[in-house]
């Protein structure tokens, strides 16, 4: 049984690895990943490019275009006359936000009442995000200074201490870093995505070779075949997981906070549910084509409802319940305990449970349909 068993092993190791491209989806993949979601990927915008319709001129316009300018959020790429003119530079895309300062700013701020029109681009949802908040917080501020110059000018006595005072502690990520978000996300994906592609197309490849119908004239039986095609690909994802959790530790300083060998444990019982999909998608396949497709449609559909950019406390009923169908939906909770909060299993027990659940039911339905397949 067992030499059956390696030989299949080995054969599966030989075709993977004769394959360049294969070989390279494998190794490139997974780092492509984490360095594009480390580096390019950012959804707090900076670097806003800003166009300025200044019709005051005076000193305090300057220091308000300075500190927006200080704040890293925008960049000034031009000035320009008044608001049309300002439109017309969002429109045309030579910028994504504008600001129009009225006349005699100075005199405005003085008496009080003083207005600034901040346009931006709403077609762009991260960079609406960040640049109404960035042009908010800097307006509060800027109030907040010149309020405070006209009390301490006035010669009313400030108080050293204030009625109200917020303290905020970041937990787990202070800095919000958001490379510290995506490893841990990363992470998960990786070896979902390998793990499903490398099973399902394993088999259909044999399908669309006629070489399945070869191998069940030997005396290889149906489980000894399935365990031949399983385990190089558990070898390749455990590799996998390794690299990017080396990577995002190593390289982009990620502080892996919990037990590796517990993250290890669960991120096989993962890799089990993903090969339990990549078998299921052989059953409904026909050839490599038609393969990719359906991965590329649940993956989709995965990163969307199970958490990887937004949270799913946040779905409708529906979509909420909709996510349990993707393994992503319980695994991402545990990356992120394990790697980000340093929490064990006790507060880990019901993604957990539903991912050992999961796991065990979408082998046991594919097993069966793979069998039935044979037959």
């Amino acid at each position: 049984m067992w030499q059956r068993i390696w030989a299949v092993i080995q054969k599966e190791f030989i075709q993977t690895f004769r394959d360049k491209g294969t070989v390279i989806m494998l190794i490139a993949i997974p780092m492509l990943q984490l360095f594009l979601f480390g580096y390019a990927v950012d959804i707090n915008v900076k670097h806003i490019p800003l166009v300025v319709a200044d019709q005051s001129m005076d000193a305090a316009s300057r220091a308000y275009v300075n500190a927006m300018v200080n704040s890293a959020y925008f960049d000034v790429v031009e000035y320009v006359a008044g608001e049309d003119a300002v439109i017309e530079a969002i429109d045309a895309g030579q910028a994504s936000a504008g600001i129009v300062i009225p006349s005699h700013f100075a005199a405005r701020v003085e008496r009080g009442n003083a207005q600034v029109l901040f346009l931006i681009d709403g077609s762009d949802l991260f960079t609406v995000q960040s640049g109404y908040n960035a042009a908010t917080a800097i307006a509060q501020n800027h109030s907040a200074e010149v309020l405070l110059q006209k009390i301490t000018q006035s010669g009313w006595p400030i108080s050293s201490t204030s009625p109200l005072e917020a303290r905020l502690r970041i937990l787990y990520n202070p800095d919000m870093k958001q490379i510290w978000f995506v490893v841990p996300n990363i992470a998960a994906m990786v070896i979902q995505t390998q793990s499903i592609v490398m099973t399902a197309a394993a088999v259909v490849r044999e399908r669309e070779a006629g070489t399945m119908e070869q191998l069940l004239v030997t005396p290889i039986r149906p489980h000894e075949l399935l365990l031949g095609k399983i385990v190089p690909n558990i070898v390749i994802a455990g590799v996998n997981v390794l690299t990017v959790i080396a990577l995002g530790t190593f390289l982009f300083g990620v502080p892996f906070q919990g037990s590796f060998w517990l993250f290890f444990g669960l991120a096989l019982i993962y890799v089990f549910s993903g090969l339990g999909l990549g078998l299921l998608i052989s059953t409904i396949a026909t050839d490599l084509k038609q393969t990719q497709e359906i991965v590329m449609m649940m993956m989709l559909l995965g990163v969307v409802l199970g958490g990887f950019m937004f949270p799913r406390s946040s779905m409708p009923p529906f979509l909420y319940a909709l996510g349990y169908l993707f393994p992503l939906s319980y695994f991402i909770p545990i990356s992120r305990g394990i790697i980000s909060k340093g929490v064990g299993i006790g507060s880990l027990w019901e993604p957990v449970g539903g991912l050992v659940i999961y796991s065990i039911l979408i082998m046991l339905i594919a097993t069966r349909l793979f069998r039935r397949g044979l037959e």
